[in-house]
């Protein structure tokens, strides 16, 4: 990341987020069972496969919005001080899947858990139009270090001029905690942490020089 070392101008920082409700959800999750056999392993976790996969045709969830890794087979120990037990033969199958039907997350993972997924590894929740909310927090954050140096420039009895500098900046990473509560264009609100809101956050650094005529 480029940092002006020298002073020569105003720089300020700034960061927005945008809010929008979600209008899609990500489930991951596994089928893992466990035989003497491999044989009666990848039987039994093909035979969870196709219940999994048709609890998801009937919740209308298309195919082409499931993913689906290949069955995975290996042995499976058990731990006990320095020995160690030979349970079975572990097979499973990771499955990624995209609704836009919110209202039928609940009863979908129902089904799910009860048509053989016995591990739910997340359950996300998006939205489709994030690219746009991205672009639309950066021209906030861009507003918001511009009216920050304005003011800075005003206070110090100068006129600010061209924009010199430039420096995109991800809002979470560490190194800016100096930046952060001097006065960003969107302060926390309780709305930011509202149940069922997606927030997309972008934050930058402008470098101005000063019009001292």
């Amino acid at each position: 990341m480029q940092m002006v070392e020298r002073p020569w101008g105003v720089a300020a920082y700034g960061a927005a987020s945008v809010k929008a409700m979600p209008d899609l959800v990500r489930a991951r999750f596994k089928v893992i069972r466990v035989e003497q056999t491999p044989s009666e392993a990848f039987a039994a976790a093909s035979d969870a496969v196709h219940a999994v996969r048709q609890t998801l045709r009937r919740h209308e969830v298309s195919d082409a919005a499931v993913e689906r890794s290949r069955l995975d087979l290996k042995s499976s120990w058990s731990y006990g001080g320095s020995e160690r037990k030979f349970i079975g033969y572990q097979c499973q199958a990771s499955f990624a899947v995209e609704s836009a039907d919110l209202d039928d997350v609940q009863p979908l993972l129902v089904d799910l858990v009860a048509a053989g997924a016995n591990e739910i590894e997340a359950v996300d929740f998006d939205v489709t139009g994030k690219g746009e909310l991205r672009a639309e927090a950066r021209r906030q954050a861009v507003g918001a270090a511009r009216r920050k140096a304005e003011l800075y420039a005003e206070a110090a009895g100068v006129r600010l001029g061209a924009v010199l500098h430039i420096d995109d900046v991800d809002p979470e990473q560490v190194g800016f905690e100096r930046y952060r509560g001097h006065g960003s264009s969107s302060e926390a609100s309780p709305q930011d942490l509202a149940p069922g809101h997606v927030v997309v956050s972008a934050a930058v650094i402008l470098g101005f020089s000063i019009n001292h005529d």
